[in-house]
């Protein structure tokens, strides 16, 4: 049995968040019918990394105006080009994070519209959103629901109920099968990474990632190492490797490269040939490394994020059992007024 593992569970909450659709949809339609100028997905750290992610996949798919804005540079920097037929699109998991209330609010002054999914129903949020869909977890995968119906509507996803239908029959358990499949190497790389940070603990974990899962790849650095396990590290796109990051690697320094199988994927496999010639502890970590059973190549690279959140989900679990560190535990968030 995987440690802190519960296979239905995780099996049941996907399929929940992808039985959304017709809620999603429904609230799409309305949006599109009154029309809009731009789309903003609005965020502020794990938040703000999704909506990144959503707004890569839709960069080079589609013509619709879609923007990505930090929660507090939008309250204090605003956007010229956000007016009242703008619509806000975000996810909260509490509904309480000060700078998400403060952006909605700055939303309905200029007047415009909030799509908003909030994790918890009673959530004080929720009282302000125009449509608001409580379902916890899944956040990645609500956005990029969204992103799809957007492009179907705008005449741009052709096979998009020949792609819900894969993903409706196989998701969830081909992304248990990824943790399964995961959870030996996830155990020896956690073992191998605490006797690491006991003799190097200022030594930095770099992570590199782009496409779908560039946003990811500092949610997880960011998120996850630090905020979690209070583990420093640095976070950076592939294409960016090579303009500084590339001269402080040497032979010991921890890399962690995430593949995926979008667009971007040309540009990890740049920074993964250049690796082993100036660095032997890197650890690659590649979507196509884990089969989806039922859902089609040409539809991996939008789930590619998912797949390696699967692998990721493993890691954590070691990390946590090797640190002796609750990841539930903070020092300063949610402890102080800041």
């Amino acid at each position: 049995m995987l440690l802190k593992f519960d296979e239905k569970k995780q099996i049941d909450s996907v399929n929940g968040a992808l039985a959304l659709r017709p809620q999603i949809e429904k609230v799409l339609d309305e949006i599109w019918e009154k029309g809009f100028d731009g789309i903003y997905f609005i965020g502020i750290g794990g938040t703000w990394a999704s909506a990144m992610q959503v707004e890569v996949y839709m960069r080079g798919k589609s013509e619709l105006p879609v923007f990505v804005e930090n929660a507090a540079e939008f309250i204090t920097t605003g956007n010229k080009r956000f007016t009242k037929r703008s619509v806000v699109i975000f996810s909260s998991v509490t509904g309480k994070t000060k700078e998400m209330g403060k952006a909605i609010e700055k939303a309905h002054t200029v007047g415009a519209r909030v799509f908003g999914f909030i994790d918890r129903p009673d959530a004080p949020l929720v009282a302000q959103c125009d449509w608001c869909i409580s379902y916890p977890m899944n956040e990645q995968l609500k956005f990029f629901m969204v992103a799809n119906y957007l492009m179907y509507k705008n005449g741009e996803f052709s096979k998009y109920e020949l792609y819900n239908a894969q993903m409706e029959a196989h998701l969830a358990k081909g992304l248990a099968e990824v943790e399964k499949k995961a959870d030996a190497w996830a155990e020896q790389f956690a073992k191998e990474k605490y006797e690491y940070l006991k003799k190097h603990p200022e030594m930095p974990h770099y992570f590199v990632g782009s496409g779908t899962q560039g946003g990811a790849t500092y949610s997880y650095a960011m998120c996850y190492w630090e905020e979690q396990m209070w583990i420093r590290t640095k976070s950076i796109s592939c294409p960016e490797f090579f303009h500084g990051m590339l001269e402080i690697i040497d032979a010991e320094t921890p890399v962690t490269l995430f593949v995926t199988e979008d667009e971007q994927r040309v540009l990890a496999e740049r920074v993964k040939n250049f690796l082993p010639r100036i660095c032997k502890n890197y650890t690659i970590i590649d979507s196509k490394d884990y089969a989806m059973e039922g859902i089609s190549e040409e539809f991996r690279g939008s789930i590619s994020h998912l797949i390696i959140h699967g692998v990721n989900n493993r890691v954590d679990v070691y990390m946590e059992k090797e640190l002796c560190h609750p990841l539930e535990i903070r020092r300063y968030y949610s402890q102080l007024d800041y």
